[in-house]
């Protein structure tokens, strides 16, 4: 197996004993490494085949641009989040988090934030991948000497979600469609809504509901019992959190699923917003 291109000490591209072009990953690959020498395989963890698809050519011109610290930053974080979460990921998430973290450095040179209206979910819901997310923008701020918005930790947690959500089958993915929309209908009818205002407030709503239906399906019953801020919600925003209320017996009934209170104050301040 000879190297093509060594793009960092753990991402080598290479052919392999069939004049296949693939990109091999693996803890000190390609350190002190040069083109046409042979790769350690014992070292190598990871193969990607180049077979012309376009998250393939995207990945190659990619890394191909991306300081070799950037690239660093994108295998450890996957590498990290393979251990903490117990999963594994496919070839597209080297590309999506690669070309964000990517920008958000350039960004965040420029003195150029992005708003995540999903931080606030990511955080209570998905403690583990903003917890990690967390760590990389610490390890940003002590390697380049570059603060990032806190926020910025959401959005990367953001690329662990989706990318585990993406390998879910067709049927479950439908299932969360299917929930979605139901729980869209019920929000519609109790307010008297022939149709949405398709406006930033429904976008967010939409998101959220995705990643609610994906507990929902998967058992994951999360948040804390806030009674506080329950009972907060539920005397200013009596309309919405009414709503919620019909929404929580539904899932119940259809899904067997508890709803903690957290869940149903987000979703009670995500209608609130619809309302208004």
């Amino acid at each position: 197996m000879k190297i093509v291109k060594v793009y960092n000490n753990n991402v080598v591209q290479a052919l392999d004993s069939q004049g296949r072009e693939i990109i091999v990953m693996g803890k000190g690959l390609g350190f002190q490494k040069k083109v046409d020498q042979c790769l350690d395989q014992d070292k190598i963890e990871k193969t990607f085949v180049l077979q012309g698809d376009t998250a393939e050519t995207d990945l190659f011109h990619l890394y191909s641009q991306m300081p070799a610290e950037e690239v660093d930053l994108v295998t450890k974080l996957i590498s990290k989040a393979e251990v903490v979460l117990g999963t594994s990921y496919e070839l597209s998430l080297y590309l999506s988090l690669g070309d964000h973290l990517h920008y958000a450095l350039e960004r965040s040179r420029k003195g150029l934030s992005l708003e995540n209206p999903l931080a606030w979910e990511v955080r209570k819901f998905y403690p583990q991948e903003y917890q990690l997310g967390l760590e990389t923008i610490e390890e940003i701020r002590d390697k380049f000497g570059i603060q990032m918005e806190q926020s910025e930790a959401s959005s990367l947690a953001l690329h662990l979600i989706n990318a585990k959500k993406d390998k879910a089958d067709s049927q479950q993915e439908n299932q969360v469609h299917r929930m979605v929309h139901q729980i869209l209908d019920i929000v519609r009818l109790h307010l008297g809504w022939a149709n949405f205002t398709e406006d930033t407030s429904f976008h967010r709503f939409v998101t959220h509901l995705r990643y609610f239906a994906q507990r929902v399906l998967q058992g994951q019953v999360e948040g804390r019992e806030d009674a506080f801020l329950y009972q907060q919600v539920q005397v200013n925003y009596p309309q919405a959190f009414a709503v919620s209320e019909k929404i929580k017996t539904f899932v119940k009934e259809s899904y067997g699923f508890d709803m903690s209170l957290d869940e149903q104050v987000y979703l009670t301040i995500h209608i609130q917003r619809l309302i208004k």
